[in-house]
């Protein structure tokens, strides 16, 4: 969900992701800190001078009718009202239950009927149409929430479990686009304008919603054209630690066709799922984006048009027959949303069809997408059909702009299947989405995707410039090729020599099965046979390995097949880190926390059991001595050597006061005691778990009265210990 503006290119969560001029990202990204904001800032802070009205907006929407009748009144009001602030609990994670557990009975009720200055707190809800539960909304300010002790630990709560990557902040109608996909773990999935990755958090959960499988088979490319913006996406991938995301930097219009090695023969890569977010005008977004309202005209939609359609595409042209590509847009102008639909539905001549998505999320409002509609200038000079536009504005306004004429086509087109969300209806930002399902392969392209059950006479789908395999459709005729380009619809676009710009990246280097590196690893850890030794990358040719990652099989088979053909900004977990004395102890690698989860299921020795308890001691002292631990742990780390170990707590099912799920914790053995090497907000994420109150005021007073003095970190720190973690902190005994 992006948006842009001719001027201040202002936009919400990104920016105009998939525009190649120069200029224009430049522009985009001097605004980005501005319009980012954050998650629970007070709504509206700077934009006190900014009246909210706009009598262009309002005729035009009004004329077109997109607000059922009577209701106008309600949608202007609603436009002008603060959005709510929605948080998601990372539906992925085997936390998620306990997360939601203590959100339910311990946060919400403290702020349940409190006041502050006369204000009545509303304790936050759950969107009805989210499953399970977990996401929730809230009308709380970072401002309101600073006023009250307990709204102040209820704010540090979810700063820290945002860090470590188990509640994520994102807009309510952000959420839905990744619920329509229906996605799989065996999915293999394309984010064409991913940054700054809220939504793409979201694929990466739903490939991983079966925590018994390390590596699904599925994996999710997640691609924004603005360099710097990748990094903010890596970042937002990196929380939730899968080994089945690649952040890659390409404009998405003409976003390179990969292969891969199947059953010995290169392939091509078509995606059994797309998400299709394209840049827009944002006028949806006028609730949390104020700047809209003064700078909104309807030349923004008309400039993007062409724009996201070529995205949309480049799309369908890389998905699978039978797969599914959802376009989104935060704009409620039916330029960017039903006329985008109805050009690609229109040139793929029966190869796409519009899924009814109706009854994919209960309890979601939503208005049925229109089939007329009419186009404006800026200057509010109406057309109502392409033979309406004079020849002097054909460079603005093009034929695709407009609903089809023939009505038999445009009631097979079924547009009604376009959800348009307003945002009197449930509270949140103006949103369109639509889900489009590939019957067969696009009618410029020559062969048919090889996917799970095709016929066997089917034909594959080719790739641009490849000749026609014999027996195979032939490409269509040169001038209707021509006609394509010249309306500006859809087509094929012409072969780009990719330019690469930006930082210049690290290479990515596999490791063999036999590298020196292996034999100790596996002695130390006693390393499972089925171990994939070939999963495992390091970021350098020379020079001693830093530190070892791993990637899911399917994503190994992308990286070694288009190594040249893409721009790769990052991919894999990291599983171990060298440790400087290490070697001593037999092993030069010890276990990296953020990879811990991937790789136990493949470890089989150096594994510490411990209860509840030990898990407080761990926590909350910095280097506990072995007697510290309950008789049972203590009794297995006696038989422990020195060095990288796990620490691993199993449920009860019998004590229901202790978490209902495992938990996995790098630590080191020392001569004499016992250290957890877990990041800061993870430590707080997992003593909240077993029970320990975290929470500091703002001279970083504990619960119980005594000081401690943060050190030097952004959140309130309640042991002087938990300072902020870092790869190279070497471990002591």
């Amino acid at each position: 969900m992006r948006t842009s503006r001719k001027g201040s290119f202002s936009r919400t969560c990104a920016c105009l992701d998939c525009v190649t001029n120069t200029c224009v990202q430049q522009k985009l990204s001097q605004n980005a800190s501005q319009s980012r904001g954050l998650f629970w800032q007070g709504w509206g802070a700077g934009y006190s001078e900014i009246i909210k009205e706009n009598k262009l907006f309002e005729h035009y929407y009004t004329e077109l009718k997109i607000v059922p009748e009577g209701e106008f009144e309600e949608f202007m009001q609603a436009m002008r009202e603060p959005l709510p602030a929605t948080m998601r609990i990372t539906g992925y994670k085997s936390h998620a239950k306990e997360i939601l557990h203590t959100l339910k009975e311990k946060y919400f009720k403290e702020v349940q009927d409190l006041e502050v200055d006369g204000q009545k707190i509303e304790a936050p809800q759950p969107l009805s149409w989210y499953p399970d539960e977990l996401a929730w909304h809230t009308n709380l300010s970072r401002k309101i929430l600073r006023k009250s002790p307990l709204l102040e630990k209820f704010h540090q709560f979810l700063v820290s479990e945002t860090e470590s990557g188990n509640i994520s902040r994102q807009e309510a109608v952000s959420m839905i686009p990744p619920l329509l996909m229906k996605i799989e773990p065996q999915h293999k999935i394309l984010d064409m304008c991913a940054a700054p990755g809220s939504k793409t958090a979201q694929l990466i959960e739903m490939l991983h919603s079966d925590m018994d499988i390390p590596f699904p088979e599925g994996f999710v490319i997640a691609n924004d054209v603005d360099n710097k913006r990748c990094y903010l996406l890596v970042h937002q991938a990196k929380r939730l630690n899968s080994p089945c995301i690649m952040v890659v930097n390409h404009d998405a219009s003409s976003i390179p066709r990969l292969y891969f090695d199947q059953d010995g023969k290169k392939d091509i890569l078509f995606y059994d799922r797309i998400l299709c977010d394209v840049p827009c005008s944002g006028d949806g977004t006028m609730r949390k984006n104020i700047d809209v309202w003064k700078k909104w005209t309807t030349s923004n939609s008309l400039q993007l048009h062409g724009l996201q359609i070529r995205i949309a595409v480049r799309g369908v042209e890389q998905l699978a027959v039978g797969g599914r590509m959802v376009y989104s847009t935060c704009s409620l102008n039916p330029i960017e949303d039903e006329a985008v639909i109805a050009a690609l539905l229109e040139k793929s001549e029966g190869a796409l069809e519009l899924a009814d998505a109706s009854a994919d999320l209960p309890g979601l409002k939503y208005m049925p997408g229109i089939t007329s509609w009419k186009v404006m200038t800026k200057e509010g000079q109406w057309f109502s059909d392409w033979s309406e536009v004079l020849k002097s504005r054909h460079t603005q306004i093009r034929p695709t702009m407009f609903p089809p004429t023939d009505p038999e086509k445009l009631a097979s087109m079924k547009l009604e299947r376009c959800m348009r969300i307003l945002p009197h209806h449930q509270n949140t930002g103006g949103f369109f989405v639509a889900v489009l399902v590939k019957k067969a392969p696009m009618p410029w392209n020559r062969r048919y995707p090889k996917m799970g059950e095709c016929p066997a006479d089917a034909p594959v789908e080719a790739v641009e410039g490849e000749s026609p395999a014999e027996g195979n459709p032939s490409v269509p005729d040169t001038p209707d090729l021509l006609e394509v380009k010249k309306d500006d619809v859809c087509g094929p676009p012409p072969p780009k020599k990719m330019k690469l710009f930006g930082f210049k990246e690290d290479p990515f280097v596999f490791l063999t099965e036999d590298d020196p590196i292996f034999p100790p690893v596996q002695a130390f850890y006693d390393l499972s046979p089925d171990f994939p030794k070939l999963n495992v990358l390091t970021r350098t040719h020379e020079g001693k390995k830093r530190h070892l990652y791993m990637v899911s099989k399917e994503l190994r088979n992308v990286l070694l097949n288009n190594s040249e053909r893409m721009k790769v900004i990052n991919t894999g977990v990291k599983i171990w880190s060298r440790n400087t004395d290490g070697e001593q102890f037999g092993c030069a690698f010890r276990l990296a926390q953020e990879g811990v989860y991937t790789l136990c299921p493949y470890i089989r020795a150096r594994i510490l059991n411990i209860s509840v308890e030990d898990v407080k001691v761990l926590l909350t002292q910095e280097n506990p001595f072995l007697s510290k631990l309950g008789d049972d742990a203590h009794n297995q780390a006696k038989k422990l050597g020195m060095g990288s170990i796990v620490l691993r707590y199993l449920p009860d099912p019998k004590d229901l006061n202790a978490p209902q799920c495992p938990i996995d914790l790098c630590g080191w053995r020392g001569k004499t005691s016992i250290r957890a090497f877990v990041p800061r907000n993870e430590r707080l994420h997992y003593l909240r778990m077993v029970g320990v109150e975290v929470f500091c005021d703002k001279q970083g007073k504990r619960n119980d009265g005594s000081t401690e003095i943060p050190e030097g970190s952004k959140l309130p720190n309640c042991f002087p210990f938990c300072v902020p973690y870092t790869s190279d902190v070497q471990p002591t005994g």
